[in-house]
């Protein structure tokens, strides 16, 4: 599992971000920025943030350290608005942090990555069927000279529909990815190249490792997933099968 921090102050809000992320120091005398498990997405999108992010470092990607924050009800009590106060009570407990990069500012298209890099990220959001990085919303960092992923709440919609259907990795591997809109389609190399690369790098056993770092908590058990254990296997299953798939989700090279 992910190392565990403590929370120790609430800085500030980042009140661009839908769920309402916030600065919080932590007592590894590290600043991070926190995804909570009472915002109203709820925690699947917590898990979506994990299980994305270790695909992408195996191919490459760069996005920020991971850890798990532990939050105490006392810091709410010191957070005069009332959006925040109420946001903070409804997580006490196990939220996400993700790595506070200092100076870096948003992706606007003026100085892409080189064509590879951006193929990488673009394979990575087809794959896990993340359309959440548009020119409206980029979800991508400038820091340290060098381009970082970040926010992938949004990729494995399918978790989602657990509650009310059965699970169907088959239907997850033929869902088609729209590229049109992506933000680094006009930049990206060769998608195919990454995908021979992605196929050798994200294993099963890769993809297990990865879902292991998910808290048993953030696991909601369903009539059909009724344990860890379970839920655990049906994501491994749903991303194998994707893998297996390129014919329906892969970006085509030159577009």
């Amino acid at each position: 599992m992910l190392p565990t921090v403590n929370a120790l102050r609430y800085v500030v809000p980042l009140k661009e971000g839908g769920s309402l992320p916030g600065v919080m120091e932590a007592d590894d005398c590290g600043t991070w920025v926190v995804k909570y498990r009472g915002a109203g997405q709820g925690v699947k999108v917590l898990v979506a943030e994990i299980i994305v992010a270790g695909i992408a470092r195996a191919i490459g990607v760069r996005v920020p350290e991971l850890k798990l924050i532990e939050m105490p009800e006392q810091i709410a009590k010191y957070e005069a608005d009332e959006e925040v106060q109420d946001l903070l009570n409804a997580s006490v407990g196990l939220n996400l942090a993700m790595d506070f990069l200092p100076g870096a500012f948003n992706y606007d298209g003026s100085t892409p990555p080189p064509p590879q890099d951006a193929a990488a990220i673009l394979w990575l959001d087809a794959y896990v069927a993340n359309i959440d990085r548009t020119p409206h919303n980029p979800n991508l960092l400038r820091w340290g000279k060098q381009l970082w992923a970040i926010d992938h709440g949004a990729g494995l919609y399918f978790h989602h529909t657990w509650p009310s259907r059965t699970p169907d990795p088959n239907r997850f591997a033929a869902q088609r990815f729209d590229d049109s809109g992506h933000i680094l389609r006009p930049v990206a190399g060769s998608v195919s190249t990454v995908h021979q690369a992605a196929r050798d790098a994200v294993t099963p056993e890769l993809l297990a490792g990865i879902v292991a770092d998910v808290p048993d908590e953030w696991l909601e058990p369903t009539d059909d997933l009724p344990n860890a254990t379970a839920i655990r296997a049906m994501y491994v299953d749903h991303l194998v099968e994707r893998l297996e798939r390129p014919d329906a989700w892969l970006p085509e090279d030159g577009r």
